[in-house]
């Protein structure tokens, strides 16, 4: 993970994060493009309905928009991400996952990932700033900025609305 302290970040593109071979990338790669970054998990309750939405977001807006999905792996919830890099990269292929997941991370507490912070800095919940839970939603506008914050209970679907307002 990036160095960078995540006060000071002024955008996603100051952030670095590893890919599933453990590999750094930078986000700048995602500059001018509208992003979701999600935590996801394998064995979570909402997962089926939630990566068949992302799928299909993907598929009407990757290519006619410039949307990216960005999905970390989280195991904070109910052990419901138990799998290490090697289960996570043959579910992400077994699902056909066309957007991009990135290394497990933790996305509360003091190893919560920097990308993580600075998005909960910018665009706290309603009951705090820490993720509740699995598939929390943030979309993140062209310029890098966290512009919306969603719940687990906001199926992927019912984002395509805020969605174009950045497009």
């Amino acid at each position: 993970m990036s160095g960078v302290d995540y006060k000071e970040a002024r955008s996603i593109y100051y952030f670095t994060v590893n890919d599933l071979n453990g590999e750094p990338v930078s986000l700048e790669k995602y500059e001018g493009h509208v992003c979701i970054i999600v935590n996801i998990a394998s064995e979570c309750g909402l997962s089926k309905t939630h990566f068949e939405e992302l799928k299909e977001l993907h598929k009407r807006y990757a290519e006619s928009k410039g949307l990216r999905i960005l999905a970390f792996p989280c195991n904070q919830f109910a052990r419901t991400e138990p799998g290490d890099r090697s289960n996570i990269k043959h579910y992400v292929k077994t699902l056909n996952l066309p957007f991009d997941v990135f290394d497990k991370i933790h996305v509360n507490g003091k190893d919560g990932s920097p990308l993580w912070k600075y998005l909960k800095l910018h665009q706290g919940g309603v009951l705090g700033d820490f993720i509740k839970w699995n598939f929390t939603k943030f979309i993140v506008n062209k310029e890098g900025q966290p512009v919306e914050r969603f719940g687990p209970n906001t199926s992927p679907n019912e984002l395509v609305d805020s969605l174009k307002k950045y497009w």
